[in-house]
């Protein structure tokens, strides 16, 4: 069986998108979603994120309005992008972080429009999920040190961006990398491949001063 690591942020709407095609991950997959904070990773590898770009902003949500639709995949855009995603990731991780629990956040945000920092939405989403006291469940130490662990864990192992999969310490990145994420899961030989190590060989060459 192979296990695979998932990271993830509700603020990525490729995220979203990675969450609504899980189904096409065989069954033999072990996946174990871990939730960190985009913008502790962006901070760590001195990037900006790209809904903080203008340009790649325009571009993004265009791309991802027509990955949604050439999938399948139900879309109503937040209110506003970014948006401080902390308290939904808190409360995934308080609630146990089990996959359906993880999809009906992201579907909150990404399918429903929805935003955890409009009181109404949020109380809404509290009384469906049967949480009396969220500020008081969001807002323990153990779910705080929870977040800040899955995160640094993340920046150890080397990754970049969300979504993530790792398996195997390998890492696929993005929602597009789950075509090469299957095929690895088919034949893990390829990343051997000539193409492959070639690419893996790539010489670096002199960087621009930031």
């Amino acid at each position: 069986m192979n296990k695979i690591d998932w990271y993830f942020d509700f603020i990525s709407p490729f995220a979203y998108l990675a969450s609504e095609s899980l189904e096409r991950l065989p069954d033999s997959v072990e996946l174990q979603p871990r939730p960190v904070l985009f913008g502790g990773i962006l901070q760590h590898w001195k990037t900006l994120g790209p809904a903080e770009i203008e340009p790649m902003r325009r571009f993004t949500f265009r791309h991802v309005a027509w990955l949604a639709e050439r999938n399948g995949i139900a879309l109503t855009l937040p209110p506003e992008h970014p948006f401080n995603p902390l308290k939904l990731l808190r409360l995934c991780i308080a609630l146990g972080n089990d996959l359906a629990l993880v999809q009906r956040l992201f579907r909150f945000v990404w399918a429903e429009g929805r935003s955890a920092d409009n009181p109404g939405h949020w109380q809404a989403l509290l009384d469906e999920l049967g949480v009396t006291d969220g500020e008081s469940l969001i807002g323990a130490a153990e779910v705080k040190a929870k977040l800040r662990s899955n995160t640094e864990s993340a920046i150890e192992r080397g990754l970049f961006g969300v979504p993530s999969f790792i398996v195997d310490n390998e890492i696929f990145w993005g929602f597009d990398a789950m075509e090469f994420l299957l095929a690895y899961l088919e034949d893990p030989g390829l990343l051997q491949s000539p193409s492959i190590r070639a690419a893996d060989a790539m010489p670096e060459g002199p960087q621009r001063r930031i």
